[in-house]
């Protein structure tokens, strides 16, 4: 194999590399499923979103079923309002609920759809009425500890005295 052949493998295995690279990448800023394939829009309001961010998953059971598009704040109730696309393939009873959740102890989050049991479906541009709000570590753990120290430790020392 001359030096030009080889070159041309070279070349090859680079552009294969660069390839692998663009296609991590995608995958971990969740843009991997650019498909933009029939979808309905449903609406959810949550006290606090967390560090929910637009284009996070719509899950149910394990399975991504939807992105979120749209995260805005209602002016009059200081609600945060979730847009999300379903696709149309998945449809989910008009008593579904909506949870923020964490994939893994610190991972990213996402909304997790459980379906009800009503016998209409959700229509677009419906709102979920049953949400969820993102559970904040800080707040757990500050919750934590304030609840250690006036927990029933404290009422225990002091009735030892």
């Amino acid at each position: 194999m001359g030096k030009k052949g080889i070159e041309i493998l070279v070349g090859i295995f680079v552009l294969l590399g660069m390839l692998g690279l663009t296609f991590l990448a995608l995958q971990a800023a969740n843009l991997g499923s650019v498909g933009s394939g029939d979808t309905y829009t449903v609406k959810a309001r949550f006290d606090n979103v967390g560090g929910l961010k637009v284009r996070a998953p719509v899950r149910t059971a394990g399975v991504t079923v939807g992105r979120v598009t749209r995260i805005a704040l209602d002016g009059k109730t200081f609600q945060g309002v979730v847009t999300m696309e379903v696709e149309r393939g998945y449809e989910f009873p008009k008593d579904s609920a909506a949870k923020i959740l964490t994939a893994g102890l610190l991972g990213d989050q996402y909304i997790g759809l459980e379906p009800g049991g009503d016998d209409k479906n959700l229509a677009p541009g419906d709102t979920l009425a049953q949400t969820q709000s993102a559970v904040v570590l800080e707040n757990l753990i500050g919750q934590f500890f304030t609840g250690k120290a006036e927990g029933p430790a404290a009422g225990a020392s002091g009735a030892a005295k």
